[in-house]
């Protein structure tokens, strides 16, 4: 399993002790030093079952700066969307956690984090 991070994050350090106590094996990935391109968000947002604005951090200053808020989010709006996480990846929420089976899981809370161990 991959972990997505960024360690300013208090959400990313509470998952990644929990993973620890739990003795997963697991990658990190900052993702903000090694930005996801648009083919692999689009994989991640297969995974996580979501659109590309369900997964974006909407009160980031970048967020506001491109006027996200106002974007359509439909089906001829996804790949804009996409465009935007991949250059600001700051917008991307996380964690997200990528599991062995292929799912994935935006792990912001214990209960989610322990959904992607059970997934394994």
């Amino acid at each position: 399993m991959e972990i997505w991070i960024n360690p300013a994050c208090s959400k990313c350090r509470g998952a990644l002790s929990l993973l620890d106590a739990e003795g997963a094996e697991y990658t990190v990935r900052r993702y903000l030093e090694e930005p996801p391109g648009e083919d692999e968000i689009r994989d991640v947002l297969a995974r996580l079952g979501l659109e590309p604005w369900e997964i974006t951090r909407t009160q980031e200053a970048e967020a506001k700066e491109l006027g996200l808020r106002e974007w359509a989010r439909e089906p001829d709006s996804r790949e804009r969307w996409i465009g935007a996480l991949a250059r600001h990846p700051k917008l991307i929420q996380r964690p997200i956690i990528t599991a062995d089976d292929g799912t994935a899981v935006v792990a912001r809370t214990e209960e989610a984090v322990r959904d992607a161990l059970g997934r394994g």
